[in-house]
């Protein structure tokens, strides 16, 4: 069955989340993606280890789909293999600094000396223009320069979210920009740059309520779980645990009064619209916390799903793994040497007639050099020497 990329050769030189996620949704559409990093592993492949050698968790999710060239491209030999990988390229990722870039060979000028057709699919912390496009920086800064982690916490504390959201908005934002510079291509027949950048994801994720702030100066403060613009939407606590429910619109509050009986509060001022159901939160929440304490989570949703009333349980990371909905959604990955198969979602997108897939697992360090420098014109005399020279 034809896949979307097939035939489209992805180089990755990405690091930890961003380049690395956003060559592996490329390799979930078909493209044929070599993840090249240093002799015995890149850093990144050693974050949140669950392996006595150290490979760690996210490795398995954002590398998928890959096959691995270790490789020294500080070493002539190691540049010239570059060179010879590039003119076999369509796409090259790379998530480093723009000098790291340039002293590589890895900008967009040095490629296009060499293939004019490769694209280039870059991102870094805060972008190349502007007073701070030199700095360095992760997920977390682009979260509280965004203005989410002001708005998210308890008013005593701001809290940002341990799950790295901007990281992975930044690769899908850089595979989407890939796509469509592979379709200008087509029409130029010339590759281009694709930036992306961890600020200007976490500013497009926010931007609602910064258009909101600029025009009404509501200087928002943090206020815990409830939302600024429904209700009650909340976290609420149950007889084993917690759920969220989110109410939206007039249709669903009619819904829900019905369901805590509380139907006078359609004929209450406090509650006319969304806007002041939320300024009444802390009143409509304590209802909610009433009515949600003579249930168990599952009892709760299972009543909030007959009125239509969006909900959730709070799941732990084990309770997760566990619930069937999610279940549908994990393709299990063997890993040598791995004790049980790595959960790990699927891609995140279907398409009906050239399907997404997992057909490759993420690579061992270096596991596909001799395969790779073969395609290339490199003899097995050759990359014994290579090998010998610590150059693979």
């Amino acid at each position: 069955m034809v896949k979307v990329l097939e035939g489209v050769r992805v180089l990755d030189f990405g690091r930890y989340i961003a380049g690395p996620y956003c060559a592996a949704l490329l390799g979930d559409l078909g493209a044929d993606v070599i993840r090249i990093e240093r002799v015995g592993g890149g850093e990144d492949r050693f974050v949140s280890p669950v392996m006595e050698d150290g490979t760690g968790a996210g490795f398995f999710q954002v590398n998928r789909n890959k096959r691995s060239l270790s490789l020294n491209p500080t070493k002539p030999e190691g540049r010239e293999i570059v060179k010879a990988l590039v003119k076999t390229a369509d796409v090259v990722v790379a998530n480093l600094p723009a000098p790291t870039l340039k002293s590589m060979g890895l900008d967009l000028e040095s490629l296009h000396d060499i293939n004019p057709k490769v694209i280039l699919a870059t991102a870094s912390a805060f972008g190349s223009e502007g007073p701070y496009s030199e700095r360095v920086g992760f997920d977390g800064i682009g979260q509280v320069m965004s203005g989410s982690t002001h708005l998210t916490g308890q008013p005593d504390m701001p809290q940002r979210c341990l799950v790295p959201y901007v990281d992975f908005a930044t690769a899908t934002n850089c595979a989407y920009g890939t796509l469509a510079a592979l379709m200008a291509r087509d029409k130029t027949g010339v590759g281009q740059m694709v930036e992306g950048s961890l600020l200007r994801s976490a500013l497009t994720v926010s931007n609602t309520y910064l258009i909101e702030e600029d025009i009404l100066a509501l200087n928002r403060q943090r206020r815990g779980n409830r939302a600024y613009n429904a209700g009650p939407s909340d976290i609420f606590k149950t007889k084993d645990g917690w759920i969220l429910a989110q109410v939206v619109g007039n249709n669903l509050f009619k819904r829900w009064v019905t369901l805590v009986d509380c139907e006078q509060w359609l004929d209450d001022e406090r509650f006319k619209d969304d806007d002041s159901r939320a300024v009444n939160g802390e009143v409509i929440s304590a209802k909610m916390n009433e009515w949600c304490a003579d249930y168990t989570s599952t009892e709760a949703i299972e009543l909030l799903a007959k009125s239509r009333i969006p909900a959730g349980e709070v799941l732990s990371p084990n309770a997760v793994l566990e619930d069937p909905q999610v279940q549908t959604m994990l393709k299990p990955q063997p890993y040598p040497d791995l004790g049980k198969p790595a959960q790990v979602v699927g891609p995140p997108v279907s398409l009906s007639d050239t399907p997404t897939d997992f057909y490759r697992r993420a690579p061992t360090a270096g596991e596909h050099t001799d395969e790779v420098l073969a395609e290339i014109g490199y003899d097995e005399k050759q990359i014994i020497q290579l090998r010998e020279n610590r150059i693979i």
